[in-house]
């Protein structure tokens, strides 16, 4: 049993040595969240958080901000969970060289469960999955709210335009810049919106991705060591 087991723990390389690999997630994202942070001062320092939000009368820009902000706090809130997750995991596979492996954390009701033989086989790897990647559906939802919030200010935006266009009644060259001025005003609720909601789509995106990429070698690495775990236990 330890012989298997150590191989899976101790090897950094090839199919089987992927297990022992503590990826640092959560120090990613403090990396990235630092970067975030950086360039969130150096756009207030330019003035252009004020020139984004008194541009928009609709408030959705600020609106995308805060949808952003959140779903970035829960991606770390995430990231820090799932390294967590890992590392009772790898405890619970080095525990298992010498005995029982616990049911601490995902990984040990897994193997949990399916040490107990269930009726339905699939049932542990499907409540593993819902554990390890179920929470991030809501969270790809929650970022295709902030693309759809931009489209949804486009629209405002050209409609404010089209309404202005229908007003006029005559153009009068003297009164040209004044009439330029109320025409930019929904172009640029238009395009802002749209801007910010893309930019925050693309930067969420990245982060979900990374944990959606993380949660499935996670759920891999724990159905390795599983079958690890079974056929030593076998074997003994």
């Amino acid at each position: 049993m330890s012989g298997g087991m150590g191989g899976l723990l101790s090897s950094g390389r090839g199919g089987s040595g992927r297990a022992a690999v503590d990826e640092p997630l959560w120090l990613e994202w403090l990396t990235l969240g630092g970067l975030l942070a950086f360039a969130t001062w150096l756009l207030g320092a330019r003035g252009v958080w004020h020139l984004l939000l008194t541009s928009d009368p609709t408030g959705l820009t600020l609106v995308i901000l805060v949808v952003f902000v959140a779903a970035t706090l829960w991606c770390g809130s995430r990231s820090r969970e799932l390294q967590r997750q890992r590392r009772l995991m790898l405890a619970a596979a080095r525990q298992a060289r010498h005995g029982d492996p616990g049911d601490d954390g995902w990984a040990g009701a897994y193997w949990a469960a399916l040490a107990a033989s269930p009726r339905d086989s699939g049932a542990p790897l499907d409540l593993l999955l819902d554990q390890a990647q179920g929470p991030h559906h809501t969270a790809w939802w929650v970022n295709g709210i902030q693309l759809k919030l931009g489209l949804l200010g486009k629209v405002i935006g050209f409609s404010m335009l089209a309404i202005q266009i229908g007003q006029m009644q005559s153009f009068d060259a003297a009164q040209s810049q004044d009439l330029l001025r109320s025409l930019t005003s929904g172009l640029g609720v238009a395009l802002l919106t749209t801007m910010v909601g893309l930019v925050g789509n693309i930067l969420l995106g990245l982060q979900l991705t990374r944990l959606d990429r993380y949660a499935d070698a996670l759920v891999s690495d724990c159905q390795r060591l599983g079958l690890a775990i079974g056929a030593s236990r076998q074997g003994d």
